[in-house]
């Protein structure tokens, strides 16, 4: 068949085009650790603030190896009992390590955020926090900035409440009111280690916090379909619960753009 040279033109520059912006030339991000092997590929992203940070880096890339490793093995197990589950492909995972806020240029707020697809009925995800401490080099907790934080404790239930609230109101945006409910929030308990993943909401207030944020998963606190939450309580709520280094820390206002941190 003869085709006219302009046809022939015009099939050249769509063949250039496609392969300029096919998605195998996209700018991906290198990743910072990596398993691929028949059962799983697997990837571990650090931010470059927290890669210019030698001590947090290496404590974050620790991390996200043994992370690696577990599932590795995992899903090794699970492709040699179900090789028939394995058919399309292994599993997919991703662990990604952001800095949310720096706090008086000492306290490092990171969300973990992961997603998995093991080939279910669709994929999951999770998300976690780290506090880190610039100071002592090593993670910490929210305990150094209240004056008590005892399981059932003043402090743990101000917390609850607050958080609860704010939930309640980010599902009456979201049209979700009906989920709003006690038996979506019963997993959420005054304790430190059942009240959710925290980290230091950046301010408007230069070096300052302007409160916590409360980081959940689907399934967490509302059905899958509604997707991840974020709490927000603001450091007055918490005013009369802090030692001198929470009122060192905190004060001014939530930015307005934070709040598409949902």
């Amino acid at each position: 068949m003869f085709l006219a040279p302009t046809f022939m033109r015009a099939l050249a520059a769509a063949a250039v085009c496609s392969a300029l912006f096919s998605p195998a030339h996209a700018a991906d991000p290198k990743p910072d650790a990596v398993v691929n092997t028949k059962s799983i590929e697997a990837r571990v992203f650090l931010d470059g603030r927290i890669k210019a940070d030698a001590a947090l880096a290496a404590d974050c890339l620790a991390e996200g190896r043994k992370w690696l490793d577990k599932n590795a093995a995992e899903a090794a197990t699970a492709r040699k009992a179900d090789p028939q589950f394995f058919r399309e492909g292994g599993w997919d995972f991703e662990r990604k390590y952001e800095i949310r806020s720096v706090v008086a240029d000492r306290y490092v707020s990171i969300l973990r955020d992961d997603y998995m697809n093991t080939r279910g009925a669709h994929p999951n995800s999770d998300v976690n926090t780290i506090l880190w401490d610039r100071a002592v080099n090593k993670r910490i907790s929210i305990r150094p900035f209240f004056a008590e934080t005892a399981d059932n404790g003043t402090t743990m239930n101000a917390m609850v409440k607050a958080i609860i609230a704010s939930l309640k109101a980010e599902k009456k945006k979201r049209d979700a009111g009906e989920t709003a409910t006690d038996e979506w929030f019963k997993e959420l308990k005054p304790s430190l280690l059942k009240i959710g993943a925290v980290t230091l909401a950046p301010s408007t207030e230069a070096g300052k916090s302007s409160g916590l944020t409360f980081h959940y998963p689907p399934y967490a606190v509302g059905p899958y379909a509604e997707g991840e939450y974020v709490a927000f309580v603001p450091w007055e709520a918490l005013k009369p619960y802090l030692t001198a280094e929470g009122a060192r820390i905190f004060g001014g206002a939530r930015p307005k753009g934070d709040e598409e941190v949902q």
